[in-house]
């Protein structure tokens, strides 16, 4: 989860996650280096007194900083491709969760373990223990297995939503009379936060998400012995 005063990204818990923050990563390079170029271009200009009163065009600097930005671009968008069809394809999930938006909660079932749903309400100030995060935490957390394929159906009953996980790289619309759908791929136990991350009324931050995940052993147990 994010920390006070962490300007960094969240560490990523899935590949894709991990390819995003790669790509962040990349992307920034080429923006310093661009940066630095033209400010250097721009200082010298300011400060030298070279005249050419005889200049009047020049076509090879002109193809010049034509091209390169074309070719600086394709650096970027080649890589964004990639990981925009990596963040669209699913691949035989494991287990399908749906989560239903509402004001102010969030609801979810599984469908393919004896159809287990309840609602997910952040906990109150007042009601945290010493161990919870303030605004954060939930009374009922999505358990997930991790390192497997997990598909996520999204929609809402109200106004639009935004399912939300920053460390798993997941980011749903949730839009009322639409279903929509994306995967992820947990790749170590614990816990990642989020919230919702649309603009839906008053309130609309204190939506949270909390996932934990757990070995697959672990997650049938829980299964076996959830209340009927």
């Amino acid at each position: 989860m994010a920390t006070w005063s962490n300007l960094n990204l969240q560490n990523g818990a899935s590949p894709l996650m991990e390819q995003i923050t790669f790509f962040h990563d990349h992307t920034l390079i080429i923006l310093i280096m661009t940066t630095i170029l033209v400010g250097y271009l721009m200082i010298s200009l300011f400060f030298n007194n070279y005249i050419n009163r005889f200049l009047l065009e020049s076509q090879m600097i002109e193809l010049i900083w034509t091209i390169l930005p074309a070719i600086t671009l394709i650096f970027i968008a080649l890589p964004s491709l990639r990981l925009l069809y990596l963040l669209d394809e699913l691949n035989n999930p494991l287990i399908t969760l749906k989560s239903i938006g509402h004001q102010w909660y969030w609801s979810y079932e599984y469908s393919d373990f004896h159809n287990i749903e309840f609602d997910s309400y952040m906990i109150p100030t007042n009601d945290l223990s010493l161990n919870s995060f303030r605004l954060l935490d939930v009374d009922n957390r999505i358990i997930l297995p991790m390192n497997n394929q997990i598909r996520i159906m999204v929609t809402a009953s109200d106004v639009i939503h935004s399912w939300t996980i920053p460390s798993l790289g997941v980011k749903v619309d949730a839009n009322p009379g639409r279903l929509n759908q994306t995967n992820f791929f947990i790749n170590r136990p614990g816990i990642f936060f989020g919230q919702c991350s649309e603009i839906c009324g008053a309130n609309h931050s204190f939506m949270p998400i909390v996932i934990e995940s757990i070995s697959i052993k672990n997650f049938i147990n829980w299964i076996n012995n959830y209340p009927s």
